[in-house]
């Protein structure tokens, strides 16, 4: 189905992977993983013909349909949704009257690809539609359920994100590249992309760092290294690679200390060799000769003879010692990779009630509230996740507790001393003309101080010194979690925190968060991360809170 032979890539000063082959074929689900910044992306590109290798090629079958999802697709923002949607499915009878046209142009040329493919796109489009397979797609993306005559610029992140999704499915694809799908899907839609990926025949490729998706819709991992510019490949899920990849490290660490056990072993004797030529040196160097005496003459030489026997042994020893520091089979030490660092200081007292909600009714039209007559409490030290629908609420919840926009009715109370930190999912807090120093250069006396502390958030080098706009959504994210940390609140308020962020860093930021004293209610829909982090579930449920 496709190929990737030797396939490289380096811009000026840096290499990003190098003589990468794997194939793709019909119903391999397989995971893209690796840190942020090592690749994935640029791969996936070159796969998709959007951009092209420093070296190899990509080989693929002619008619291969393609569905590409890339991390920031949307649609056309001034267009309805029924109008997006209506243009991705068609009608019949334009797309069959399309398909006469098509076979008519393939008669003339048969041996023509591009017609050939062209035909056969039209007629899997009518398939699709015959069969409700088109319809299935809408209705479970729950996008049937969105106002139709809705502008595409005004849906939710979630929203867009299932629609783009929509829009890549409903092309009937063999070939699935997916860059971050599950980034804004909720458990519902999460769930259901693992049920239809694992029903499809077709081929997928998916750069995902939800790990629970991982688990449950792959069937193999490429694993992307920066330190080797490399792409391995393990079979099974996520837990399956982990448990791979741990055991390598194990046998690794194991090689390399026996390898260092013999180095050891090889340098001392090399050092007991080099002594003893010296001391035989000198032996015969002590040795006096007077006039004429040829036996003592005769002993000298032969104990310089030996000197340099032995030396010449040390010097053999020594070439065989660096030839085995030098062979193809000397194992590294294994490298532990440079993780995002994240510290909260210790807070001062709370009192016991953090957010007090009282009868209160959230939304933007007083008629109908998106959430009404909820009272609830976040206590100190509470972790309160806020599940449920795109579109539910969930945000505007956030937002109405944080004093961006008014109750419809009710009250948000916050206890004393509490000192809210907000972060907003779409990371609108952000100013994307200021630099990354430009943002934190108030929390710090001096700019060495505050670039040391970005350094902790991997954001190094020029990184600090480009405008916001021009930092990578994970590295914007990571930009976010430094000035929440140094603005020092003691109740966070995260709008899906973790959307961006790779694995290790997911991993680090949980860590960081177990060891926060403060309250966090946080709209999360990453169910490895609401296991290991949530001691109570907010579900949005039918206007109301559960």
């Amino acid at each position: 189905m496709l190929t990737v032979h030797r396939l490289s890539k380096s811009f000026d000063l840096q290499t990003l992977f190098e003589n990468v082959s794997f194939s793709l074929n019909p119903q391999h689900r397989i995971g893209l993983v690796g840190p942020n910044g090592c690749g994935k992306t640029t791969l996936m590109r070159i796969l998709a013909g959007l951009e092209q290798p420093s070296s190899g090629y990509v080989s693929r079958d002619v008619d291969l349909r393609v569905g590409y999802l890339p991390q920031s697709f949307e649609p056309d923002p001034d267009a309805s949704v029924g109008t997006v949607i209506g243009r991705a499915v068609g009608s019949a009878a334009a797309l069959e009257d399309e398909l006469a046209e098509a076979a008519a142009a393939l008669a003339e040329r048969p041996d023509d690809r591009m017609y050939q493919a062209r035909y056969d796109d039209l007629l899997h489009r009518i398939q699709a539609a015959e069969t409700g397979r088109s319809a299935e797609i809408v209705a479970g993306l729950r996008l049937d359920g969105i106002d139709q005559n809705l502008l595409v610029g005004r849906l939710s992140g979630g929203q867009k994100t299932r629609l783009s999704l929509a829009l890549v499915l409903l092309g009937d694809p063999q070939l699935l590249l997916l860059d971050e799908p599950t980034n804004h899907l909720d458990i519902a839609m999460l769930e259901w992309l693992e049920a239809w990926l694992s029903a499809c025949p077709c081929a997928a490729l998916i750069i995902s760092h939800d790990r629970t998706f991982l688990d449950h819709a792959v069937t193999g991992i490429l694993e992307m290294d920066p330190n080797q510019h490399s792409v391995r490949a393990y079979t099974g899920n996520f837990s399956a690679y982990l448990a791979q990849r741990q055991a390598e490290i194990e046998q690794q660490w194991s090689a390399y200390r026996d390898q260092q056990a013999e180095i050891r072993h090889m340098q001392q004797d090399v050092a007991r060799v080099k002594a003893q030529a010296a001391y035989t040196e000198r032996q015969a160097s002590s040795i006096r000769i007077g006039g004429g005496d040829f036996k003592i003459k005769g002993y000298k030489s032969y104990q310089q003879g030996i000197a340099k026997k032995v030396a010449k042994k040390a010097k053999a020893r020594e070439k065989k010692l660096e030839r085995y520091q030098e062979s193809d089979e000397r194992v590294e030490k294994p490298r532990s990779t440079w993780h995002m660092r994240m510290e909260f200081n210790r807070l001062e007292h709370v009192s016991r009630s953090v957010i007090h909600l009282e009868n209160l009714s959230i939304g933007y039209a007083p008629a109908k509230p998106l959430l009404q007559e909820l009272t609830l409490d976040v206590q100190a030290n509470q972790r309160v996740v806020i599940t449920g629908p795109n579109g539910s609420g969930k945000t505007t919840l956030l937002r109405t507790i944080a004093g961006h926009i008014p109750p419809l009715a009710g009250e948000v109370r916050l206890g004393a001393n509490v000192r809210l930190g907000y972060m907003t999912q779409d990371q609108s807090g952000l100013d994307l003309q200021k630099t990354a120093l430009e943002t934190m250069i108030d929390y710090f006396p001096s700019q060495t101080e505050a670039r040391n502390f970005l350094a902790f958030y991997l954001l190094t080098g020029d990184e600090p010194l480009k405008p916001n706009s021009l930092l990578s959504f994970g590295q914007r994210t990571r930009l976010a979690l430094a000035r929440l940390v140094a603005e020092g609140s003691n109740c966070l308020l995260l709008d899906e925190p973790i959307n961006h962020l790779d694995i290790p860093s997911r991993a680090q930021f949980e860590r960081a968060l177990s060891q926060f004293n403060g309250a966090v209610l946080a709209v999360v829909h990453d169910r490895y991360f609401i296991e290991r982090f949530a001691d109570r579930v907010w579900r949005v449920e039918d206007g109301s809170i559960r």
